[in-house]
């Protein structure tokens, strides 16, 4: 089969690979479309290491060759893949946790992925993808999972004020899934005007330029005590500390960003004084999948805005070389497997 194999960091090609097998434990699936983000540009440039050669892509979707046994899918179905694999046996595990698995893998990373013709997926990791979602926008909802997980942990009630600061992708699914939640207002926080104007469109009560000035305009447009809830989507330590102000007392800061900065200046003062809570989110679970489906499936979100760009699968290294372009408010890269 045709694949976009990685040799070494930086290294990627287009080459021919044994197909996998059908297998009774798997689900064989014909990919039709992915999407790449920033773990396959570290890979690709071996920030994030891996053991070579590696097929990469994460963001998976595709049409059912063989079902290996599967009863929740046929052949021919639409279905999105759920890259998280775990043991099933360990204690996070046994008590639901499967995300935090200190023996999972991620598809992609660990073991191969969906930068190629087919790939053979555990039964209970693909889910059916109705036919009113495009399958362009399809690989987006891997993406979608990671949000919805996260907002379960800060399990917002209608009318509370939540600002999402940093309006790229996810924090564009962040500002439309608060908007589903009954959250009102919903502040979106950028420097970028085009970005300000996508998250207006898609639902954002009001946006406001990062920089100097955010947190009052933060305070201005809550009655002075800042926002219940402050979803930061940067992973920048200085948006962070900037978040920690714009929260009001007794609110909650979701992490959601990541943050690989082992040190740096946060307002410790503030978090005391104000009592928040510093809620942190990591990747997704099985049942964020059928949820983020139901979500785009009703309109809740809308997807389609988010994708900037689509290209054949054979133009993977210009569209990950096109991830650090500062070309424009580039969102969310689609590959076409043709």
């Amino acid at each position: 089969m045709r694949a976009m194999v990685l040799r070494a960091p930086l290294q990627l090609e287009a080459d021919e690979v044994s197909a996998p097998r059908p297998d009774p434990r798997h689900v064989l699936v014909r990919m039709t479309h992915s999407g790449i983000c920033g773990t396959d540009f570290k890979i690709y440039s071996g920030a994030i290491p891996v053991s070579y050669p590696r097929i990469m892509g994460h963001e998976m979707f595709g049409e059912v060759v063989e079902t290996g046994g599967a009863e929740a899918v046929k052949r021919g179905d639409r279905v999105i893949i759920d890259p998280e694999l775990y043991c099933g046996e360990c204690f996070h595990c046994r008590i639901g946790q499967t995300h935090l698995c200190p023996n999972g893998l991620l598809v992609g990373r660990d073991t191969d992925g969906g930068f190629a013709e087919y790939l053979n997926a555990p039964a209970s990791h693909v889910y059916h993808v109705p036919t009113a979602i495009d399958s362009q926008t399809a690989p987006m909802i891997q993406v979608l999972t990671t949000c919805v997980h996260a907002q379960r942990q800060i399990d917002i009630v209608p009318g509370e004020s939540i600002v999402v600061f940093g309006l790229g992708v996810t924090g564009q699914l962040h500002v439309q899934l608060a908007k589903a939640r009954g959250a009102s207002p919903v502040i979106g926080v950028t420097r970028s005007p085009e970005k300000r104007a996508l998250a207006e469109s898609l639902g954002a009560d009001l946006t406001i330029p990062g920089g100097e000035g955010a947190i009052d305009r933060v305070r201005d447009a809550t009655e002075g005590r800042g926002a219940d809830v402050v979803i930061e989507t940067t992973g920048v330590l200085l948006s962070v500390a900037s978040a920690v102000k714009m929260a009001r007392s007794g609110g909650r800061v979701l992490l959601f960003g990541i943050i690989t900065a082992e040190e740096g200046a946060l307002p410790f003062y503030d978090l005391y004084f104000k009592e928040l809570a510093l809620i942190n989110s990591r990747v997704a679970k099985s049942e964020d999948y059928p949820s983020a489906i139901a979500l785009v499936q009703r309109g809740a979100l809308r997807l389609e805005p988010l994708v900037s760009d689509v290209m054949p699968l054979g133009e993977l290294k210009a569209a990950i070389g096109m991830l650090g372009s500062t070309s424009g408010p580039r969102m969310k890269i689609i590959l076409d497997h043709g």
